[in-house]
C-alpha cells in the first residue's frame, strides 16, 4: 500500500501479528550452558577432529614436520575442549557417570564415548611422532584419529540441533556442514602457523575451500531459518558472525596469495583463520540462546483484530 492511501486513513487489510507468551517469559527454557565453556568446547573439538585428518594427510605426503605439529595441537585442542565439557558438567565425576550408558539415539552420550575414543588415538599418535617409538603403533592411532575425525569436529552441531531452540534446530541440516568448514578452517590456520612454508600448500588449499563453503553453508542456513535468521543478523552474535566471514575470507585470501612465501605472512593468515572459527562458534551458541529467549521465534503469531 502507498504512502498516499495510507494518509487518507485507510486501514491495512492484514492487521499485524503481536507475539505474546504468558507474562512476556520465553515458552521454552534457554540451555544453561556457559558460552565460554561450550562454545569453547565446540570450537576446540572442531580444530582437533580437522586437525588429525590434516595431520594424516601431512604423514601420508612426506610433510613430517606438519604431521608432527598437528599431531600434538589435535591432542592438546581435544584435551582442552574435554576440560571445558567438564567444567561446564560442574564435577568431574559427571563425565564417567555418561559413559555408564551407550545410547545410538542420543548426541550427548555418542559425543561422550567418541572423546573417550578419539582422545587416547590422538595422545597416542602425538606420542608416538614426539618421540619416535612404535612407529606402526603410531600409524594406526593416526589413522583412527583421523578417521573419527570429521565426526569429532561435526557432532557438536547436531548437538546443538537437536535441541529446541530454533536458531539451532531450525538449521539442522546446515549446521554441521558449517560447523565441519569451520573446523577445517581452523585446522588449516593451526597447519599454516606451526608447518614451515615449503610444507603449507595443502593447509593454503584447504583454508580456501574451508571459507568458500562456510560462506555457502551460513547463507543456505539463514534462508532455511527465516525470520530466525535475524539472531543470525543481529545483535552480539550478529557481530560475531560478521567478523568471522571476515576474518575467514582474509585469512584465506592471505594464505593462497602470500601463504607459502613467509613465515610471518603465513602466521598472520592462520590466526586470522583461527579467529574466525572462534567467532564462529560463539557466533552460533550466541545466536541460539538469544532466540530461545525471544517469544518471537518461540510462539504462533497472534493477530490484531481477527
Amino acid at each position: 500500500m502507498s504512502r498516499t492511501r495510507q494518509r487518507r486513513g485507510e486501514q491495512l487489510m492484514v492487521p499485524r501479528a503481536e507475539f505474546e507468551s504468558y507474562y512476556g517469559r520465553p515458552i521454552i527454557h534457554a540451555p544453561s550452558w556457559a558460552a565460554r565453556d561450550i562454545a569453547g568446547y565446540f570450537f576446540l573439538g572442531g580444530l582437533a577432529g580437522a586437525g588429525s585428518v590434516l595431520a594424516a594427510g601431512a604423514q601420508l605426503t612426506g610433510r613430517p614436520c606438519t604431521a608432527t605439529a598437528m599431531k600434538v595441537s589435535s591432542f592438546a585442542a581435544v584435551s582442552l575442549s574435554a576440560a571445558a565439557l567438564i567444567h561446564d558438567l560442574g564435577r568431574p565425576g559427571r563425565f564417567p557417570n555418561m559413559l555408564r550408558v551407550f545410547k545410538p539415539t542420543s548426541p550427548m552420550s555418542m559425543g561422550s564415548w567418541l572423546l573417550s575414543v578419539y582422545g587416547p588415538a590422538a595422545g597416542a599418535a602425538a606420542l608416538s611422532a614426539v618421540t619416535g617409538r612404535l612407529p606402526r603403533a603410531g600409524a594406526t592411532a593416526t589413522a583412527g584419529a583421523a578417521l573419527l575425525g570429521p565426526v569429532l569436529a561435526s557432532y557438536t552441531a547436531v548437538l546443538a540441533a537437536d535441541t529446541a531452540v530454533p536458531g539451532w534446530h531450525g538449521a539442522h541440516r546446515e549446521l554441521p556442514y558449517l560447523f565441519t568448514a569451520s573446523a577445517a578452517a581452523a585446522a588449516s590456520g593451526m597447519a599454516l602457523i606451526v608447518a614451515p612454508p615449503r610444507e603449507s600448500g595443502p593447509a593454503r588449499c584447504a583454508a580456501v575451500l574451508a571459507a568458500a563453503a562456510e560462506g555457502v553453508v551460513t547463507e543456505a542456513a539463514e534462508r532455511r531459518l527465516g525470520m530466525v535468521a535475524e539472531t543470525w543478523r543481529e545483535g552480539r552474535a550478529g557481530t560475531l558472525l560478521r567478523t568471522a566471514r571476515a576474518l575467514t575470507l582474509a585469512g584465506a585470501a592471505t594464505a593462497a596469495l602470500a601463504g607459502g612465501r613467509s613465515r610471518p605472512t603465513a602466521v598472520v593468515s592462520g590466526l586470522a583463520l583461527l579467529a574466525g572459527s572462534v567467532c564462529t562458534r560463539f557466533g552460533v551458541f550466541t545466536a541460539g540462546i538469544a532466540s530461545a529467549e525471544d517469544p518471537k521465534y518461540t510462539v504462533v503469531p497472534q493477530w490484531n483484530g481477527a
